[in-house]
């Protein structure tokens, strides 16, 4: 009988879930909860749902992937695990950042101010 995998098999998002669960802070715990779920779960999030529900400024995290369908009209701050090419394309000509879970957990490691998308 083989042992079989449970969680994420890319390590790197194994050792994402384990840092985000030590910070011992709701929203990093959230996150760490919906990463660690099964893949047919992850989040999808296209750009003009993204613009609808954000304001300028804002700063969200994306436990998935954000797609290029619409466009963005503000700045945000955008985390999130994987991107396609044209919403990086997209989010830059709107001046947003995008940066990855590990940096958002860097620079906010209380997550103040930090909203969930999924």
């Amino acid at each position: 009988m083989s042992h079989k995998i449970t969680g994420p098999s890319n390590y790197y998002i194994r050792v994402l879930i384990r840092d985000l669960w030590k910070t011992k802070i709701k929203i990093w715990r959230t996150i760490s909860k919906k990463l660690s779920g099964p893949r047919r779960n992850k989040v999808k999030v296209n750009l003009y749902r993204i613009d609808k529900k954000t304001k300028k400024n804002d700063v969200i995290v994306v436990p998935g992937k954000v797609l290029g369908v619409g466009d963005l009209n503000h700045t945000l701050t955008i985390a999130c695990l994987e991107y396609s090419k044209s919403a990086k394309k997209k989010m830059e000509s709107s001046g947003s950042k995008l940066i990855s879970i590990e940096e958002l957990l860097e620079q906010n490691p209380k997550g103040n101010g930090v909203k969930i998308f999924y």
